[in-house]
C-alpha cells in the first residue's frame, strides 16, 4: 500500500474519478466531504469498481477545528487533493460572497494545518479560467500565457488561491504543490457506476445536455450564437474526466517521490483542440442517436468567448496525456444518464 491521500471534495464529480484511480493505483484514500453538491452513495460506485471502500469524512472543511480533528484522526496523510470548492461560473457571478468564502477559507485552513502534520505536498484544482479570455496569439493556452483579468468570481477565486500557495511556499513552507488548471472535464466512469450528477438544476452543460437528451429537461439553452468564433457559440476543450482524474496520480506520485524540479508546478490539462458549444451538442446527437432540444438565448455574464490548451508541458514533464476521444467520452456521459434512469435517479 501506497501512502495515505487526503481528496477534500473526493465525492464530488473530478473527486470521485481520482479516488478511483488513486486507489487503482494503491494509494489508502481518505475522503472529506460536506456532500453539499454530491451524493454519499457515490462511495458505492467508488467501492464496486476498485474493491475498497474509502474512508470518509462528513465535514465542511471551512471549520478549522473540525479540519485539525479530522487530520489528528488521519496523522499520516502524506498528500492532500483539493477539489472541494463551488464551481459554477454564473453562479459565482450572483452569488459572489459563497464563492469567496467556501473557495478560499478551506485553502486556508488546509493550508495552515498541513505542516503541522507533516503533509508533503497539495495538489491544487484550477482551472483555465485563470486565463480570463486569452489574446490570440496565446491559443492554444500555454502555461505562460499572461494571466488575466478574472472574468468571474470563480475564475478569481482560482486565482487568489493560486496565489496563496504560490506566496505560502515562496515564504518556506514544509510543502511542495502542483497546480493542475483544467479546461472542460465531461464524461464518466466507462463502468456507469460514478459520474457527474450535480444536486438540483445542472449548472454545467453536459449533465444539463445528457438530461434534456433523456427529456427530464425541455430544451438546452446555448448561450450566445454571436461570438467571434466559426459557428458563433463559446469553444471550450473538452477532456475526458478519467483522463483527468489519472493525472492527478501522477501529480501525486512526482511530489511524493520528489521528482519535482521546483516547489512549485503548473501544469495545464486539456486535450489540445478546442470545440464549440453546438459542435459538442451535434457529436452527441452522433455518438449516442439521441437528439437534443436546444434554443439559442443571450450570452451568460461570466464566460470566456474561446479557450483551449496547448497540453504539450503536461505531456513531456508529466508523461500525461489524454486517451479518450470526444465521440467515447460522450457515450460515457450517456451511459451514466441511462444508468441513473435505471436507478429511478434521473
Amino acid at each position: 500500500m501506497k501512502q495515505k491521500i487526503l481528496v477534500a471534495g473526493g465525492t464530488g464529480y473530478i473527486g470521485s474519478h481520482t479516488t478511483v484511480e488513486l486507489q487503482n493505483a494503491g494509494y489508502e484514500v481518505v475522503i472529506i466531504d460536506d456532500l453539499s453538491n454530491s451524493n454519499i452513495e457515490v462511495l458505492d460506485g467508488i467501492e464496486k469498481i476498485t474493491g475498497k471502500r474509502p474512508a470518509f469524512i462528513q465535514l465542511d472543511l471551512k471549520d478549522k477545528a473540525g479540519t485539525l480533528k479530522a487530520l489528528q484522526a488521519h496523522p499520516d496523510i502524506k498528500g492532500i487533493i483539493l477539489f472541494a470548492a463551488s464551481k459554477a461560473v454564473g453562479e459565482s457571478v450572483q452569488k459572489p460572497l459563497l464563492y469567496y468564502r467556501n473557495n478560499i477559507e478551506t485553502l486556508l485552513n488546509l493550508l495552515d494545518l498541513m505542516p503541522e502534520f507533516g503533509v508533503e505536498g497539495i495538489v491544487f484544482s484550477s482551472s483555465c479560467t485563470v486565463y480570463g479570455q486569452p489574446d490570440p496569439e496565446y491559443l492554444p493556452v500555454t502555461e505562460n500565457a499572461p494571466i488575466k483579468p478574472a472574468m468571474s468570481p470563480y475564475g478569481n477565486t482560482k486565482q487568489i488561491n493560486e496565489e496563496i500557495i504560490r506566496d505560502t511556499i515562496h515564504a518556506g513552507a514544509p510543502f511542495k504543490s502542483i497546480i493542475l488548471r483544467y479546461f472542460n472535464p465531461i464524461g464518466a466512469h466507462p463502468s456507469a457506476e460514478i459520474g457527474e450528477l450535480p444536486l438540483g438544476v445542472p449548472q454545467n452543460l453536459i449533465p444539463y445536455l445528457t438530461q434534456t437528451a433523456m427529456g427530464i429537461r425541455p430544451e438546452l439553452s446555448v448561450f450566445g450564437d454571436d461570438y467571434d468564433t466559426p459557428d458563433g457559440s463559446c469553444i471550450r476543450d473538452y477532456i475526458h474526466v478519467v483522463d483527468l482524474a489519472k493525472a492527478h496520480v501522477i501529480a501525486m506520485d512526482r511530489m511524493l517521490n520528489n521528482k519535482t524540479e521546483e516547489n512549485i508546478e503548473i501544469f495545464n490539462l486539456g486535450t489540445g483542440t478546442g470545440v464549440s458549444v453546438l459542435e459538442l451538442i451535434h457529436a452527441f446527437e452522433a455518438a449516442t442517436g439521441v437528439e437534443v432540444p436546444y434554443k439559442i438565448v443571450g450570452r451568460r455574464e461570466g464566460d470566456i468567448e474561446k479557450v483551449w490548451a496547448n497540453p504539450e508541458h503536461a505531456n513531456k514533464v508529466l508523461g500525461w496525456k489524454t486517451e479518450e476521444s470526444l465521440t467515447d467520452t460522450l457515450a460515457s456521459a450517456w451511459k451514466w444518464q441511462l444508468k441513473l434512469r435505471e436507478r429511478g435517479i434521473m
